[in-house]
């Protein structure tokens, strides 16, 4: 496995779980991935939401993507990493172009405060299916 196969795996399967922490309590919740390329996987919330004051305070996570459809049991991929919050308006301009549905909510365009654009552009990934079921340590690592 290699990152461009990671990127590959995360833009087609792009339901994400994403976990933090919250104080010493796990927390986890589905995202839908906004893009994933070589320079990162990119998400996009609401400033207000305990999401972003997870991430401020602690920006360790961690990403699962999984597909069904790969035998016996599908195929999950798992990323850890630190979240990296962007504050470029091209990209926020960006995701209001490719997402209109967020200009709802987004009062004041792409320079609105409440948006929050974050990517994880440092990290591990790693692939399990049931083959490696009762042997996850010995799953491949793609650093990126």
């Amino acid at each position: 496995m290699d990152l461009d196969e990671c990127i590959r795996f995360a833009n087609e399967n792009p339901i994400t779980y994403i976990a933090t922490m919250d104080g010493d309590q796990p927390r986890v919740r589905a995202f839908r991935i906004w893009f994933a390329d070589r320079t990162g996987f990119y998400y996009h919330t609401g400033r207000p939401k305990n999401i972003c004051r997870q991430l401020e305070k602690n920006p360790r996570l961690e990403l699962c993507f999984f597909s069904p459809n790969q035998p016996p049991a599908g195929m999950m991929m798992r990323v850890t990493g630190r979240a990296e919050f962007l504050d470029d308006l091209a990209l926020r301009t960006r995701l209001l172009e490719e997402r209109p549905f967020l200009k709802a909510m987004v009062k004041d365009g792409p320079s609105d405060p409440i948006l929050a654009v974050f990517r994880v552009p440092h990290g591990e990934a790693r692939f399990w299916t049931m083959a490696m079921n009762m042997r996850e340590h010995e799953a491949p690592r793609v650093k990126f």
